[in-house]
This record gives structure tokens, sequence and C-alpha cells, in this order.
């Protein structure tokens, strides 16, 4: 399967960004699906998951109450919509799919991963 992740961007603190995650192939409902995210300097880091059926939802504690993952499997697309930004969550946010029907915050676990998308949080 091959991801294309869009909708990143520059925003000011407190604002919104959705990102969309494209996936190629017949398959996409039966993989969960995951963002991660990766700042300069520092280690990729899980943001959220959600499992085959969109049933199943992981975030971390980062992005809770401010993020929500959905997907739509008739699109052959996972969201990511990002609320409240703060210039922390600046990194280049990646999409990725897993094998796996349930969720996973283990980037070991994804066996396909996009090409991520920029998000900058101005202060």
């Amino acid at each position: 399967v091959q991801l294309q992740a869009s909708g990143g961007g520059l925003v000011q603190a407190g604002g919104s960004l959705r990102l969309s995650c494209a996936a190629s192939g017949r398959t996409f409902s039966s993989y969960a699906m995951g963002w991660f995210r990766q700042a300069p300097g520092k280690e990729r880091e899980f943001v959220a998951a959600v499992s085959w059926s969109g049933g199943r939802i992981g975030y971390a504690d980062s992005s809770k109450g401010r993020f929500t993952i959905s997907r739509d499997n008739g699109k052959n697309t996972v969201y990511l919509q990002m609320n409240s930004l703060k210039p922390e969550d600046t990194a280049v946010y990646y999409c990725a799919a897993s094998y796996r029907t349930g969720w996973s915050m283990s980037e070991s676990e994804y066996n396909y991963w996009g090409q991520g998308t920029q998000v900058t949080v101005s202060s």
C-alpha cells in the first residue's frame, strides 16, 4: 500500500489543521492506521492510531483532548484533526499502516509509511 499525507502548513498557536492520508490499494480497510511525528533533533513519536474498523482508537498523552483521528474506509483515507495547536506540535507528521487489526503506538508494528507533511505552529 502507498500512503500520501497532506494538509500540513503554518498556523498560529491555538489554530487548527486537518491532516489527511490517502492510501492506494483495495485493502485499506484491513490495516490499522497511525500518525507519528518527528520534531527537529528529536526521535519520531506516536501521535494517534485507529483500528481497521475505526472502533478502537488510541492517543498519546500530548494529543488527548486536542487531536482526533478518524478514517473513511470508503475513501481509503485517514484523518488527523488537530485543534488548539501549540508550538511544540511543530514537526513532520507521518501516517503509517499496520497489518495489525488493532491500533498500536509502536513504530515497529507499522509496515508502510507515508512521506510526511510539515506542520509548523508559530507562537
